[in-house]
């Protein structure tokens, strides 16, 4: 499909609805808007994951529990709840990285860490498509000197066979980020741009951010990263949560054999709901999972010509 008209599929599309939350993170932190960049032409850079100033602070406990079916912070933990997500990317961004040792820990609501256990720190893995998640809550602030900490999460990643890399993550419109030694740096090594993340509100109520990390290791090439939307994308999954019936609506933008898959948590593909060659037009499919499929999250991913291009996270919550 020419340039022109990619714009004006994307136009159609009402393109300036998407959340920035689908996106990964590499994408959504350039200097340019998505938008802007996928209406230019261009994909995004791919800047690899960035050192925090501070490092791993005062407060890391070795040998962190794996986290339990994905909640880092029980149900009955104080606090606003905080869903985390994203995939691990080889520093291309044209492979994905799977059994990637993810290692985090936080502050509490009070902003207070748990120095004598383990509460609020963890340990899990990307899964065989590169996904991680886990489910906690916001962490509180508590004060560094005279001026208080932006609310962070502690990351030390460890792609299998290569160095741990240990950062911190941040949020948008946290007013403490400008005042905040590490959280405000915008170049060098310790950049923080590309590690503060957008939050949107899910239908419960709970913020969701999806942060995508990008580090050297040895990755897979069977997937490729959302820098590829060039080439097709996911524009709108409703509703989210779903009740037994999820519609998924995706632009193609050149004729290629597409495939459109959903794979859970742990890497499986539970169903494929498209596989033939479309030419360039918006397309609707519908999942409606069999009865044995259990409420939970799902990556629903995009494929061009065996290249994944795109994906988004769902959750299925039947009722």
């Amino acid at each position: 499909m020419k340039k022109s008209n990619r714009r004006q599929f994307l136009k159609t599309t009402s393109f300036a609805v998407l959340s920035l939350g689908t996106f990964p993170h590499c994408l959504a932190a350039n200097k340019k808007s998505n938008a802007d960049l996928i209406q230019d032409g261009l994909e995004g850079d791919c800047p690899p994951t960035t050192l925090d100033l501070y490092g791993e602070g005062p407060f890391y406990t070795a040998n962190p529990p794996v986290i339990q079916e994905f909640m880092l912070a029980g149900e009955s933990e104080p606090g606003t709840r905080l869903i985390v997500s994203g995939r691990v990317y080889d520093l291309s961004c044209n492979e994905f990285i799977p059994n990637t040792i993810i290692d985090v820990w936080h502050a509490n609501d009070a902003g207070a860490y748990d120095n004598q256990g383990y509460n609020l720190r963890g340990q899990t893995t990307s899964n065989a498509q590169g996904y991680y998640m886990f489910n906690t809550i916001r962490p509180g602030k508590y004060l560094n000197g005279s001026q208080f900490r932006p609310s962070h999460i502690h990351f030390k990643i460890t792609p299998p066979g290569f160095p741990t890399l240990t950062t911190q993550l941040y949020f948008e419109g946290d007013t403490d980020i400008p005042a905040d030694a590490a959280a405000s740096v915008t170049t060098g090594q310790f950049d923080a741009s590309d590690r503060i993340i957008p939050l949107t509100t899910n239908d419960d109520g709970h913020f969701e951010g999806t942060w995508d990390i990008i580090i050297n290791g040895d990755g897979i090439t069977v997937g490729t990263s959302n820098l590829h939307i060039d080439k097709g994308m996911i524009y709108e999954v409703t509703p989210n949560p779903f009740n037994g019936r999820l519609d998924i609506r995706y632009g193609v933008f050149r004729k290629s054999i597409i495939s459109l898959l959903v794979h859970d948590l742990n890497g499986r593909e539970v169903a494929k709901l498209e596989e033939r060659e479309l030419v360039p037009e918006k397309y609707t499919a519908t999942w409606e999972p069999e009865g044995y499929i259990p409420n939970g999250h799902y990556f629903v991913s995009l494929k061009v010509n065996g290249q994944q291009v795109h994906y988004s996270k769902v959750l299925l919550q039947r009722v």
